[in-house]
C-alpha cells in the first residue's frame, strides 16, 4: 500500500528497514498513540511526559504564545517522546501562528493580491523558518481552498482567492519556502472549502461541485500540490456527494465528510489523485465531524477509511479508548492501523527526524530569527504591494488635512484587536494633523441630531472594518449598531459627507455598504497593512494591490 521509494517519502532502502524494525518494536498501545496529535495547552513536564508516557501520542499542537515558553515545551516532549514527534502549528500568515511576537508576515489574500509569487515563497520562509525557532516541524498550511462563494465566513482571505492558477502558484511558492526551512506542509483543506456558505466547525459543509467541476478546480489544485511534493494532506469535515455518488453508483444516503469517506480518501485522493503521503483529518472536535457519527465509532472510522493521524480530541485517554474497541471489534483492521502507522513513521523519516545528530528543538538562541529585519523588510514590502483600491468613483484620494480635517472614525467589528486598531488609526491620523473623533457605541447620538449638525462637525467618515475570519462564527458580514437608520454608524450619510470604507480583513463589504464610493482591502490587521494604508490615502504611495476575488460581489450597485 505503500510506496516509500517514490514521492514524497523518497527513501533508501536503509531507512525503510528503519521503519520496519520501529515498527517490528512498537506495543500495540504505541502503535495506537502514533495515530493522535492533540492540541496542548500544558508546558508542564510532568504532563508532557505523560503524554508520551501514557499515550505514546505521534504528534502535538501548541497554539501561539511566547516564544521561549513554546520553545522550551516543545523540547520537553521531544525529550520525552520514544519517537520523534510531529510538531505541529497553523503557519498559515507567517511566524507569529507559533510564536506571538514572530513576524505578521499577512494573510494568504494579502500575498496573492500582490501578483507576485516570491511573495508566497516569503510567506512559506517566513513562517517555516520562525516556526522551526521554536521547534515547530510541521505546518498545517498553505490553504488552497477557493474562495468561490464570498458569504463563506470561513475561507476568505485565508484563501489566495479564486483563480486556480493563482492558487496553484501561491501554494507551491509557501511550500518552497516552509520545506527548505525543515518545516513540512499539510495542504489544506480536502476536499476544498469555499462552495458551501456554512462552517466546518459548526455543521458538515458540501462541496456541492459535479465530478467534472471538482477535477477542473480543486482536483487540479491537489494533483498540483501532489507533484510538488507535499508530504501531508489535511483532510476537512466537508462531504462531496458528487464522487460517492460515481463510486457507490447510487444516490446519497447521507452526508458523510471526507474525514469518515474511504471513497473520497482512498478512491479519490490515494487512488485518482495519486497521493502517496501522510492523510491528517482536521480537528475532530469540530462539529462537522461529531455531528457526522458517534464518536466511539468514528475515531476508528476515520483511520479506516485513509485517515493517518487523528487532530485534536474532546478527551484524550476516552479517545484513546474508542481506538482500541475499535481495533479489538473489528472497525480499524490490523492493515489499515499497520499502514497508518508507517506512513507516520515514513513522513517523519523523509523529514529527517531519526537521523543521528538531528537537533529537533533549538536553542534560545534561534529566537533571534523572530521578526528579523529581513522578515520585517519582506512583510512590509509585501503590504505595500497587496493593498487594493476596489473604487473611489467620488474622487476622494488622497485626502490631506487641509481638505478633510475633521475625521469621523468608525471602528467596525467585535474582535479583541479592535482597541489595537482603533489606538494605531487614530494615532497615526493624527500625526498626520486630522482631528479624529473615535465613534462610541452607546450615549454618542442623541434622536435630536441633525444633518447639519453632522456636517458641521465632521469633513469625513472614515470606515475601518476590522471583521476577521475566524472559526465558529456564521458569518463575517457587516453588523451596524444603530436604531432604526437614525445613527451615524451606518452609512447614510453618503451624500452629505465624504465616506471612505477601509477594510483589515472581510474583502467583501460592499454587499453590505454598497453607497460607499472609496474603498480600500487590505485584507488584514497587521500594523505594516495599517503603515501602508495611511501612506496610501494620503497620496505618497501607490495602490498597486490586484484583488483576488470579485469585491464586488457579482452586483452592479457595488460598482457604482
Amino acid at each position: 500500500m505503500i510506496d516509500y521509494k517514490a514521492k514524497p517519502f523518497n527513501l533508501n532502502d536503509e531507512q525503510i528497514k528503519q521503519i520496519e524494525d520501529i515498527y517490528a518494536g512498537m506495543s500495540l498501545d504505541e502503535r495506537l498513540g502514533q495515530i493522535f496529535c492533540p492540541v496542548v495547552f500544558t508546558k508542564e513536564e510532568k504532563d508532557l511526559k505523560e503524554l508520551s508516557g501514557k499515550y505514546h501520542i505521534g504528534g502535538l499542537l501548541y497554539r501561539e504564545g511566547p516564544g521561549e515558553e513554546i520553545r522550551a515545551a516543545q523540547e520537553i516532549a521531544q525529550r520525552y517522546a520514544k519517537v520523534p514527534l510531529l510538531t505541529a502549528s497553523n503557519l498559515e500568515y507567517g511566524g507569529n501562528g507559533s510564536a506571538i511576537e514572530g513576524t505578521y508576515f499577512g494573510r494568504q489574500m494579502l500575498v496573492a493580491a500582490t501578483g507576485d509569487i516570491n511573495k508566497a515563497y516569503q510567506l512559506g520562509k517566513v513562517s517555516g523558518r520562525e516556526g522551526a525557532a521554536v521547534g515547530v516541524n510541521w505546518s498545517f498550511a498553505p490553504v488552497v481552498d477557493i474562495d468561490m462563494n464570498f458569504r463563506n465566513p470561513i475561507t476568505n482571505v485565508r484563501t489566495f482567492g479564486n483563480d486556480i492558477d493563482r492558487i496553484i502558484n501561491m501554494g507551491k511558492g509557501y511550500m518552497k519556502g516552509c520545506m527548505e526551512e525543515g518545516v513540512a506542509c499539510a495542504v489544506k483543506h480536502f476536499p476544498g472549502d469555499g462552495v458551501d456558505e456554512r462552517d466546518q466547525h459548526l455543521v458538515t459543509s458540501v462541496n456541492s461541485l459535479s465530478c467534472d467541476e471538482w477535477m477542473e478546480t480543486y482536483g487540479r489544485i491537489y494533483r498540483e500540490m501532489i507533484e510538488a511534493g507535499t508530504l501531508s494532506v489535511m483532510t476537512a469535515h466537508i462531504a462531496l456527494p458528487s464522487f460517492e455518488e460515481k463510486y457507490d453508483g447510487k444516490p446519497v444516503e447521507r452526508i458523510l465528510p471526507a474525514t469518515l469517506s474511504k471513497n473520497l480518501l482512498t478512491n479519490l485522493l490515494r487512488g485518482e489523485l495519486g497521493f502517496n503521503g501522510l492523510i491528517t483529518t482536521d480537528a475532530t472536535p469540530m462539529v462537522g465531524f461529531c455531528a457526522a457519527m458517534d464518536r466511539k465509532t468514528a475515531i476508528p472510522a476515520a483511520v479506516e477509511a485513509g485517515c493517518d493521524i487523528i487532530l485534536f480530541n474532546r478527551n484524550m485517554e476516552e479517545d484513546i479508548q474508542y481506538i482500541k474497541e475499535g481495533y479489538n471489534n473489528g472497525v480499524l483492521s490490523a492493515e489499515r492501523l499497520e499502514e497508518a502507522v508507517k506512513r507516520i513513521l515514513a513522513m517523519k523519516t523523509a523529514m529527517g527526524l531519526f537521523e543521528s545528530g538531528r537537533v529537533l528543538v533549538p536553542g534560545p538562541d534561534a529566537l533571534k530569527v523572530l521578526r528579523n529585519p529581513e522578515h520585517d523588510a519582506w512583510a512590509k514590502e509585501c503590504a505595500d504591494m497587496g493593498v487594493t483600491l476596489v473604487k473611489d468613483t467620488q474622487n476622494l484620494l488622497p485626502i490631506s488635512p487641509d481638505k478633510t480635517r475633521r475625521v469621523l472614525l468608525e471602528i467596525m467589528g467585535e474582535f479583541d484587536s479592535n482597541e489595537r486598531v482603533t489606538e494605531y488609526f487614530s494615532g497615526k491620523l493624527r500625526a498626520e494633523g486630522f482631528e479624529v473623533t473615535v465613534y462610541e457605541k452607546e450615549g454618542f447620538e442623541v434622536m435630536d441630531d441633525t444633518v447639519e449638525k453632522l456636517k458641521n462637525r465632521y469633513d469625513l467618515v472614515l470606515y475601518v472594518g476590522n471583521v476577521e475570519t475566524a472559526s465558529n462564527k456564521t458569518t463575517a458580514r457587516m453588523n451596524w449598531h444603530t436604531m432604526f437608520g437614525l445613527g451615524n454608524n451606518m452609512p447614510w450619510m453618503v451624500h452629505e459627507l465624504p465616506v471612505m470604507f477601509v477594510s483589515l480583513g472581510n474583502p467583501y463589504h460592499l454587499f453590505d455598504a454598497p453607497m460607499i464610493k472609496t474603498f480600500i482591502n487590505g485584507y488584514c490587521n497587521s500594523e505594516y497593512v495599517m503603515d501602508a494604508v495611511i501612506e496610501k490615502i494620503m497620496g505618497r504611495s501607490e495602490l498597486k494591490g490586484k484583488s483576488p476575488i470579485d469585491p464586488f460581489c457579482g452586483l452592479a450597485d457595488t460598482r457604482l
